[in-house]
């Protein structure tokens, strides 16, 4: 996914190129506003979230799990992170719908990431609607990377065909 004109001239957020953003990926607060929306209910709604930004990675968002409104269930599997490290799984339940797997956390973060701990990232394409600030966002391509792509991200974003 290439933005060659710049920024959506409706984005409230400032412009970013994923390019830029460092690896090792980086965590950081979250000055806007986030609204989780599945089966017409607010999963999570936060202005305390924070962010993981790496090159070429839309940002990963991560919620207080006290701004957590939704049933969490543990769900099989976990996944690895050379940052991060292991990952637990969750289905999601709102709005009497259920959305298997859709949110993720790391309970014992390592290294720069230990204040994750506990914190839930949740896939934009399993919920209704997620949004930064006013802005919907959009799921990162693919079907592993959890990010979340806003209008002012510039640069190619990592995760669909042949961009692995």
């Amino acid at each position: 996914m290439t933005n060659r004109n710049g920024p959506h001239p409706m984005s409230q957020l400032p412009p970013e190129n994923v390019q830029d953003y460092p690896r090792p990926p980086a965590l950081e607060p979250v000055p806007q506003r986030l609204r989780l929306i599945l089966g017409g209910a607010t999963v999570a709604e936060t202005s305390r979230a924070l962010r993981v930004i790496e090159t070429h990675h839309a940002p990963t968002y991560y919620i207080p799990p006290e701004h957590v409104a939704a049933t969490l269930i543990p769900a099989r599997g976990s996944s690895f992170c050379e940052w991060k490290g292991v990952a637990a799984y969750f289905d999601v339940e709102a709005g009497g719908r259920t959305a298997p797997r859709a949110a993720w956390c790391y309970p014992a973060p390592t290294g720069a990431f230990r204040a994750l701990a506990g914190y839930l990232a949740f896939y934009a394409s399993a919920m209704d609607a997620c949004f930064v600030g006013a802005e919907k966002v959009i799921p990162q391509p693919g079907d592993f990377y959890g990010g979340w792509v806003t209008a002012n991200l510039q640069g190619r974003i990592k995760g669909a065909p042949g961009t692995e």
